[in-house]
């Protein structure tokens, strides 16, 4: 009985950090469907609300992101993200994937409700790297050209302060090889956390 207490992770709450294309969505998506987590999507509510206002996905998400945070706070997608994945763990899943923290605020939040729960996880490419992929996604709410993803990191990295929780991630996959190596790595995480 004791080993098996020992095994239990303290996780309940994995939060991935990155730039557009860094393989986020990859990771997120892998362990959905190999361990049958659920997944929240950041990004996804800031397109559901440019939806309901009736504005185009990519000219137009700058501007209700922006707005969301200086109407609700900076922490807002934290917030609803939070209210989410508890309703997740009330139901009985082990573990909630977060896609696509952003902010430091949002960081501050999370860690805030979850403490010890929360493992955060980084994934980083070269910039080019996560440049090629983006422009050539075939996600139709998420076409952006060169030029669009250009200023999309600046943004993010100037006005959202996407810097401190790449840099305060528990770890970083570094993700400039193949698609196998970086899974290698994520799992290889998990295992260290006794997740899987």
């Amino acid at each position: 009985m004791s080993r098996i207490i020992a095994r239990m992770s303290k996780v309940k709450v994995i939060a991935l950090v990155g730039m557009p294309g860094s393989g986020k969505g990859t990771c997120t998506d892998y362990m959905s469907e190999n361990y049958g987590w659920p997944v929240i999507h950041f990004g996804n509510m800031v397109y559901d609300e440019v939806q309901k206002r009736g504005l185009d996905n990519v000219k137009d998400e700058k501007f209700v992101r922006e707005d969301m945070r200086a109407k609700e706070g900076p922490a807002v997608m934290a917030k609803r993200v939070a209210v989410k994945a508890k309703e997740y763990l009330a139901d009985g899943a082990d573990v909630v994937v977060l896609d696509g923290l952003y902010s430091w605020s949002e960081f501050k939040h999370l860690h805030g409700v979850f403490s010890d729960s929360l493992l955060m996880l980084a994934v980083a490419s070269p910039r080019h790297v996560r440049h090629e992929r983006v422009v050539n996604r075939k996600d139709s709410h998420r076409q952006y050209t060169t030029e669009q993803i250009r200023e999309r990191d600046i943004e993010e990295i100037e006005n959202l302060e996407k810097g401190g929780p790449i840099a305060y991630a528990n770890y970083t996959i570094l993700n400039d090889s193949s698609l196998d190596d970086m899974l290698k790595k994520l799992n290889e995480i998990l295992g260290k956390e006794n997740l899987i």
